[in-house]
């Protein structure tokens, strides 16, 4: 499958600092500091409904992880999923009466065209479910092989207990995670399983159902192996980066990872696993299933300019859940005709002082907000530095993924 095309990226003077990135396993900052390239994974969509504001949010965050990482001196490889088979995007498809492989891939395209609005900068590797299918059965065969996964039905279960590390990645309570596995994708309630908790490995063909061949007999893959397989196959055993959105941290992120283990005996899975906070809008989350939705595309559509969005998504700290109004894409619209006229300056505040505070900023957990802070005061203040304009409109642009 392919990416989308690349922003250019102004180089800097000099180098910023190492990333500190707070990891939800270890309830604290990781540090990224490695002279090899950081290895990230980002869950990707399911195409049958692209893109809020709530997806732009989550993969902002993680292109900033890359903005900063490459502005230290760091190589990045980085890997995106597209889960292109999935019973959400099989319900729309029917709801519409449209064939889900057309969806699929017209909200495939839809999202890669909001990505390069958002100036978002693409993964190495864009791999769908469905071409990385080969993997997967793979990867389950594997497990089936060490006796961490079983059979149910004609389906394929996988041992949460296998690798003793269940819950070492979101801290939930087993109260919590089989309340949390019911409302998210899992079958707690299902009869025969070892334990409720155990994900889904392989699903086994269904009537009017798309099936793919494998030593189980046809049918599909679970939603976290769909991951695992790919991470592995294209970074290794062990990521430095896992990320997300924060209703991903259980069951997805943890099942993923057991899974990992179990395939190659190491842990953790990742050496960081980030989590980006949830976007409200009338005080519910935004989500697909609600229907309460701002999308990136309407809103360009009808003449917002990308990089006030863009803005809007960096001000809010990118762990803390936050409600959506128009009131913040008023007040980013303000932000970037500001910023705007303060490059057009022939001159300005020191341009390397500000510089060095917005990678501190960044640099330390991802803190936009105080990054744009510092921008906006460099912006209402004179300054005699001639060559200022021109340094905050590349730094704004290669940090910030703005275009001033």
């Amino acid at each position: 499958m392919e990416s989308w095309v690349a922003p250019s990226v102004p180089q800097l003077p000099g180098r910023g600092y190492p990333l500190r990135l707070w990891d939800t396993a270890a309830g604290g900052p990781a540090v990224l500091d490695d002279d090899r390239p950081l290895t990230m994974y980002v869950c990707g969509i399911t195409p049958y409904d692209a893109t809020h504001l709530g997806h732009a949010a989550t993969y902002l965050t993680f292109d900033l992880v890359q903005r900063v990482a490459r502005d230290a001196g760091r190589d990045v490889r980085y890997v995106q999923n597209v889960t292109d088979v999935d019973d959400p995007l099989f319900e729309r498809a029917a709801r519409d009466g449209v064939d889900w492989q057309e969806l699929g891939a017209e909200q495939t395209d839809l999202f890669r065209s909001d990505m390069v609005a958002l100036r978002v900068l693409p993964p190495e590797h864009y791999v769908g479910a469905i071409e990385a299918m080969p993997l997967i059965v793979d990867a389950i065969t594997r497990l089936a092989d060490t006796g961490a996964a079983y059979r149910l039905d004609g389906d394929v279960y996988f041992d949460a207990a296998a690798t003793g590390w269940l819950g070492a990645v979101s801290h939930l309570s087993r109260d919590e995670m089989l309340e949390v596995a019911a409302e998210r994708g899992g079958d707690p309630q299902r009869p025969g399983k070892r334990d409720p908790l155990d994900p889904l490995l392989w699903l086994a063909q269904r009537p009017a159902e798309p099936g793919w061949p494998s030593p189980f007999g046809p049918g599909r893959p679970g939603w976290h192996i769909e991951c695992t397989a790919i991470a592995q196959h294209y970074l290794g055993p062990v990521l430095d980066v896992q990320g997300g959105g924060a209703d991903l941290a259980f069951p997805h992120h943890e099942m993923g990872a057991l899974h990992g283990a179990a395939l190659t005996g190491e842990w953790p899975f990742a050496r960081c696993f980030a989590h980006a906070a949830m976007v409200r809008l009338d005080g519910e989350k935004m989500s697909k299933s609600l229907g309460n939705l701002v999308f990136v595309s309407k809103l360009v559509a009808g003449g917002t300019d990308p990089a006030a969005i863009r803005l809007v998504l960096l001000d809010q700290p990118y762990r803390l859940d936050w409600e959506y109004t128009d009131a913040h894409l008023r007040r980013a619209e303000e932000r970037l005709a500001c910023w705007r006229a303060g490059v057009a300056r022939p001159a300005g505040p020191d341009g390397a002082t500000l510089l060095d505070v917005v990678r501190a900023r960044l640099a330390d957990d991802l803190d936009a907000p105080g990054a744009l802070a510092a921008i906006d005061a460099w912006a209402a203040t004179e300054g005699g530095d001639t060559a200022a304009p021109t340094l905050t409109r590349d730094l704004v642009d290669a940090l910030l993924g703005v275009a001033l």
